[in-house]
């Protein structure tokens, strides 16, 4: 009975100017159809109308699906009403990308199911509610990890994570999500479900020949494809961190014309995630720290190139601030008396035993330095 008093008080909501549906029919509905919960009360819109943002859209309401038939379930009755929908992990995204006025599916309470780890192929079977840590720490026993590791990494989930295609400071080790995604389990507004991945010209042309919506899907997929070809490989930039836009890059011939990838960082305006085959890769087993001070932030700048010409896991920037609280502490700081250098570097890298027991180490382009050798999981600062 909870939000009922609430949905009553106005059960014709305006999406826009153009288009209203009864919400109180579209909850009696859905509640008919699936066997999750649906909440349409004001202080549950309240929750969901923001996330890690500034913005804020109330939504029409919210469904928390069992499984994957609870979603196929909600999306067919919102589609009888014309009403918008949006899938939603943890909320962690910073522009937005959670709240708009439709009905919110939130994967992250039922549709978390780690469904296979296979460690000889080094893949993974997840639904798109699994928070990241969650899988890391199972495929962690066979010394495999999912490699983009956004700051949220202890509860954002792998649907937002192909949402919005994620980095995290790792990328240069793994590349970013839609470098790990395999394939795709998806569902399209209109009802369709998909298994999606690499597909040769052969696949392509035969799948477009059968026809049907699946047909139709790729051949506007191809057409839109071969129009604008050109553009794509001039003008797409060939940089690491590449996380704005559509990926269709994607969908060229040399890239195996990969939907699945393609879908990545498309923020749901496209299909549903039902399903994500991920890789993995190996696990560091250890980890060093390296930490080289400058006067500015200008002369680090410099020495970036050549600091990525050794392969660090994650170059990252700290400001003077970050020696001081650990000065005299027996760390990096205290102990070499670079506290009073104003910008930092700290490349961390896979350590890895040499032949003889010995240690790869490289040179230090700049200033003071310090490393510490960690297992695993702890870092030396």
């Amino acid at each position: 009975m909870r939000g009922k008093a609430s949905e009553r008080l106005g059960t014709e909501r305006s999406l826009g100017n153009s288009l209203r549906l009864d919400s109180a029919r579209l909850a009696s509905d859905l509640r008919a159809r699936i066997r999750g919960e649906v909440r349409f009360d004001e202080g549950t819109r309240a929750l969901y109308s923001t996330d890690a943002s500034n913005y804020r859209q109330i939504p029409i309401g919210v469904v928390f699906p069992r499984d994957a038939e609870d979603v196929i379930g909600a999306v067919e009755v919102c589609r009888r009403f014309g009403a918008p929908i949006l899938s939603r992990g943890c909320g962690t995204s910073l522009a937005g990308q959670c709240c708009n006025v439709a009905v919110i599916l939130d994967m992250s309470r039922h549709v978390r199911e780690i469904v296979t780890v296979d460690p000889a192929t080094k893949r993974a079977r997840v639904q798109p509610g699994v928070v990241l840590d969650h899988l890391r720490d199972w495929t962690e026993r066979y010394h495999l990890t999912f490699a983009p590791d956004p700051s949220t990494h202890t509860h954002c989930t792998l649907g937002g994570m192909i949402g919005n295609n994620s980095c995290g400071v790792h990328s240069l080790m793994g590349g970013k999500t839609v470098d790990n995604i395999e394939e795709l389990e998806v569902l399209t507004y209109d009802g369709l479900w998909l298994r999606v991945g690499t597909t040769s010209e052969e696949q392509l042309e035969g799948m477009i020949r059968v026809g049907g919506r699946r047909g139709e899907i790729y051949g506007k997929l191809r057409a839109l494809r071969d129009r604008y070809a050109a553009l794509i490989r001039s003008r797409y930039p060939a940089i690491p961190r590449r996380v704005s836009g559509y990926n269709l890059d994607q969908l060229l011939p040399e890239n195996s014309c990969h939907v699945a990838r393609a879908l990545v960082g498309t923020e749901g305006t496209c299909v549903t995630v039902l399903e994500a085959t991920v890789r993995l890769v190996d696990s560091p087993p250890a980890r060093s720290l390296l930490v080289l001070a400058y006067p500015n932030i200008y002369e680090a700048a410099d020495h970036v190139p050549e600091i990525l010409a050794h392969k660090p896991d994650r170059p990252r920037r700290c400001r003077r601030r970050s020696g001081h609280l650990h000065k005299g502490r027996g760390h990096a700081g205290g102990r070499f008396g670079i506290a009073s250098r104003r910008r930092w570097l700290a490349p961390s890298r896979i350590r890895r035993p040499e032949p003889g027991g010995g240690q790869r180490s490289c040179s230090c382009p700049g200033g003071a330095a310090s490393s510490q050798l960690q297992p695993a999981g702890h870092e030396a600062v």
